[in-house]
C-alpha cells in the first residue's frame, strides 16, 4: 500500500536539494567577488573530482571487490581502512596533479579555495543533487495519488512488491532524516575546500607534510563514516564530522589567515 510522504520529508529534501545544488552555486560566485580569483580553477576541481573520485578510484573498487569483497565485506574495520585510504589516496593525488600540472601557472591561495568550490561542488551536485531532484519528484507523485494510480494497474508480484518497498522509505524513514542529507554535504564542501588549501601549500611552498596531512584527514573522515554508521545513530555520525569539521577549518582559517599576514607584510615592506 502506498502512503502519504510527510511534509517534514519534502522539506527535507528541499532542503537538502537546494543545499546540493543552491551552495556551490553561491560559492562558486562569492569566493569569485571576494578572493577575485577565476572561476576556471572551479572546473578543473570539478573535471579532477569524476577523474579521481567517480573513475580511477571505482575502477579499483570493481577489481578489488571482485577479488576480495568477501573478506571486505565480512569485517567492517577493514573495509573501512580500505575505503579509507582509497578515497584518500585517489582524491589528494588528484588534486596535488592538478595543481601541479593544470593550475602551475596560476596557483594561488585564493585558486586553491576556488578549487576546493569545485571539488566539493561536484561531488554534492552528483552524489547528492540530482538524487534530491529525483526524490522531489518522486514524493510528489505519491502524494498526488499518481504512484498509487500507476501501481493499481500492475498485476500483483515480486516486481511490484519490491518495488513498493523501495518506494516506502519515502513514509517509513523519520522525516528530520531527510534534512541531513543537505547538512552532509555542507560539511563535505567545507571539508574539499580546506583539503584543497592544505594541498596548495604542498605544492606551492614545498611543504609535502600538507599532502600527507590531506591524505591522512580524507582518510580518517571516509573511514569513521563507515565504522560510525554502522554502531551509532546517523545524527549522531553528522555531529562528530561536524565536530571534525570545525575543528580542521579552525587550523585552516589560521594558517590562511598567518599566509595572507605575511603577504601584506612584504608587500608594505617592498
Amino acid at each position: 500500500m502506498v502512503e502519504q510522504v510527510s511534509g517534514t520529508a519534502i522539506a527535507g529534501i528541499i532542503f537538502s536539494m537546494i543545499i546540493s545544488i543552491g551552495l556551490p552555486i553561491f560559492l562558486l560566485f562569492f569566493v569569485k567577488i571576494r578572493l577575485k580569483t577565476k572561476m576556471s580553477a572551479a572546473g578543473i576541481g570539478a573535471l579532477m573530482f569524476v577523474l579521481s573520485a567517480l573513475i580511477l578510484e571505482q575502477i579499483l573498487h570493481g577489481v578489488t571487490l571482485n577479488l576480495a569483497g568477501d573478506v571486505l565485506e565480512e569485517n567492517i574495520w577493514l573495509y573501512a581502512i580500505y575505503g579509507g585510504l582509497a578515497a584518500g589516496v585517489f582524491e589528494e593525488t588528484g588534486r596535488f596533479v592538478a595543481m601541479k600540472s593544470w593550475m602551475k601557472k596560476n596557483l594561488s591561495r585564493e585558486s586553491s579555495i576556488m578549487y576546493g568550490v569545485g571539488h566539493g561542488g561536484a561531488e554534492a551536485i552528483i552524489i547528492a543533487g540530482v538524487g534530491c531532484i529525483t526524490n522531489l519528484i518522486t514524493v510528489l507523485m505519491i502524494n498526488s495519488g499518481q504512484i498509487e494510480s500507476a501501481y493499481s494497474a500492475i498485476e500483483d508480484g515480486p516486481g511490484k512488491e519490491l518495488a513498493l518497498q523501495s518506494l516506502s522509505v519515502f513514509w517509513t524513514t523519520p522525516g528530520y532524516q531527510f534534512f541531513l542529507v543537505g547538512v552532509e554535504r555542507a560539511i563535505a564542501i567545507g571539508l574539499q575546500i580546506c583539503l584543497s588549501y592544505l594541498v596548495y601549500r604542498a605544492v606551492k611552498r614545498g611543504e609535502k607534510k600538507y599532502f600527507a596531512a590531506a591524505v591522512g584527514i580524507h582518510f580518517l573522515v571516509d573511514a569513521l563514516t563507515i565504522v560510525l554508521s554502522n554502531f551509532v545513530p546517523i545524527v549522531a555520525l553528522e555531529i562528530v564530522l561536524a565536530v571534525l569539521f570545525g575543528a580542521l577549518i579552525f587550523v585552516v582559517k589560521r594558517m590562511y589567515g598567518k599566509e595572507l599576514a605575511k603577504t601584506e607584510e612584504s608587500f608594505y615592506n617592498a
